[in-house]
């Protein structure tokens, strides 16, 4: 009987290797870049068009609210800062002019950033996209059905987790498309939507870190036998955004600034680490 369920386990889990290779090879650029993807199997350049669209509305949305706070403020003496200085209104304009035209530059420094800063760390972890899975297969035929049974819950884990990787694409897709519609914000003294903006894209860009490390860490310790520390891995790696939103407190940032020390950031843990290469 053990042989029959080790063996239907191999057969399993050697039918997913096809599907496995492709995953780990996408996971980096499926999470920043999701919309390549989802126009490549629609067929279509409708995510280029939806953004256009939200530039276009950001742009029109932030003119007219500049225009309504000049009236409100020096015309009709209403919102409760009638004394604030028209330097400053103009320069919170102008501030969320160039967020909102940069907006796709701006994006693609930081997701730049986020790929380069998981490379190296992958790197520097001596765990690359490149793994030999019939180790592993081996492995479960050869140690027994524990080991087996053990094996098929840590694939599962593993194509759960990948399930979370298209959501915080798509997330991160949402984000993007959005920050010219969030730049708005920069207009109110506060910041507005624009902090806490900035704060939901950096928990996402912190969680696509943190979820691949895990993963290929995972791997890693599957690949040498260590089962119970692979799936602990895998296990922490499907519960890292409640992990992060549980002691991750993030200022909201302001404006290019915010966006630019993000990135930055991100920047000079990189060179760090390839101090220590």
């Amino acid at each position: 009987m053990d042989v029959i369920l080790i063996a239907l386990i191999s057969a399993i889990l050697t039918s997913a290797l096809v599907y496995l290779d492709n995953i780990l090879e996408s996971i980096i650029p499926i999470t920043l870049y999701a919309e390549q993807y989802m126009d490549t199997i629609l067929g279509s350049s409708g995510f280029e068009s939806i953004f256009n669209l939200a530039f276009n509305f950001g742009i029109s949305l932030i003119v007219l609210k500049f225009l309504k706070k000049c009236f409100d403020f020096y015309v009709l003496w209403l919102d409760g800062e009638p004394d604030i200085e028209p330097i400053s209104l103009l320069t919170n304009f102008l501030r969320a002019t160039v967020v909102a035209l940069s907006s796709k530059t701006l994006y693609g420094w930081i997701a730049s950033s986020v790929s380069d800063f998981i490379n190296d760390v992958l790197s520097a972890l001596g765990n690359d996209l490149n793994y030999d899975w019939s180790i592993i297969i081996n492995g479960v035929a050869s140690l027994g059905i524990f080991t087996a049974i053990l094996s098929l819950i840590f694939f599962i884990c593993f194509f759960f987790l990948y399930i979370q990787f298209l959501q915080r694409g798509m997330e991160m897709l949402i984000l993007k498309i959005a920050l010219p519609i969030a730049a708005i914000g920069l207009l109110d003294s506060d910041k507005g939507v624009f902090g806490s903006y900035m704060k939901k894209f950096f928990q996402s860009a912190v969680t696509i870190i943190v979820q691949i490390f895990l993963c290929k860490l995972a791997i890693g310790l599957m690949i040498n036998t260590h089962v119970f520390w692979g799936i602990a891995a895998m296990m922490l790696s499907l519960r890292t955004p409640k992990f992060i939103q549980e002691f991750m407190l993030v200022t909201g940032g302001s404006g290019m600034g915010g966006i630019y020390h993000t990135a930055r950031t991100f920047g000079m843990i990189k060179h760090a680490i390839g101090k220590l290469k």
